[in-house]
């Protein structure tokens, strides 16, 4: 069932979603001694992991790093999801290097780095972060893409929506295997999306999303908008 938390304001919602991952990832430490971490690229939740540098009680020895996709571009590149992580919050925290795994989306050969990608990856993430686009698309998984139907690999080379177009992405048995998920939206624009998300008929390939539809949503009142009155309620 599809929780849901709804912040008046995109910064309202900074600390909540940090809290809501210091404690999962800290549970998930006591629980079963690490934690397998994937994280969001994009803008949106990059505040967020800012916050979670600050002050943070997480013993960062024992989390491994993944991420849910990739575009093709070099680490240190301004498109890079790796460089947007790294510099709001690998960076900042004790975490040791050998505990980051980076997607190399950059290479020629990009289904031998995708099929490398998914032998790293854990059996399944602990807690999974992802944010989502005005078109329902998570990760890098756009509407009506063929990755949608894959059942049996992890990592997968995907062409996005807008340039850079090509990319690694992690597949739906990641997002629907993983123990805790969140889903991050603000904003006007993804109202329409948001609410067909949670509440329409469930159509992962219209709206790749859904996939995280169980998970914790964090909403500011823009992006919740659409959403049924008493869902929103407070």
């Amino acid at each position: 069932m599809t929780e849901l938390i709804v912040g008046s304001s995109p910064a309202d919602l900074t600390g909540q979603v940090a809290e809501w991952l210091r404690l999962e990832v800290t549970r998930a430490i006591a629980e079963r001694g690490s934690c397998a971490l994937g994280l969001a690229g994009g803008r949106t939740p990059e505040p967020v992991y800012g916050e979670l540098a600050t002050g943070s009680s997480i013993d960062w020895r024992k989390v491994s790093v993944f991420f849910g996709d990739e575009r093709a571009v070099s680490p240190d590149h301004p498109d890079s999801n790796y460089l947007t992580i790294h510099l709001a919050l690998l960076s900042r925290v004790p975490i040791p290097s050998g505990n980051i795994h980076r997607m190399e989306a950059e290479r020629a050969d990009r289904e031998a780095a995708a099929r490398e990608y998914e032998r790293l990856l854990p059996s399944r993430f602990d807690v999974l972060l992802l944010g989502m686009g005005q078109d329902g698309h998570t990760a890098s998984l756009f509407p009506g893409s063929a990755a949608l139907d894959e059942r049996h690999r992890l990592v997968l080379p995907v062409l996005g929506s807008k340039p850079p177009a090509e990319r690694l992405t992690i597949t739906p048995p990641v997002i629907e295997a993983a123990r805790k998920v969140a889903v991050i939206a603000t904003g006007a624009g993804k109202a329409l999306m948001v609410a067909r998300a949670i509440e329409g008929p469930f159509a992962p390939k219209s709206v790749p999303v859904q996939l995280a539809r169980r998970g914790c949503w964090f909403l500011d009142r823009a992006a919740a908008a659409r959403l049924t009155a008493r869902r929103v309620a407070t």
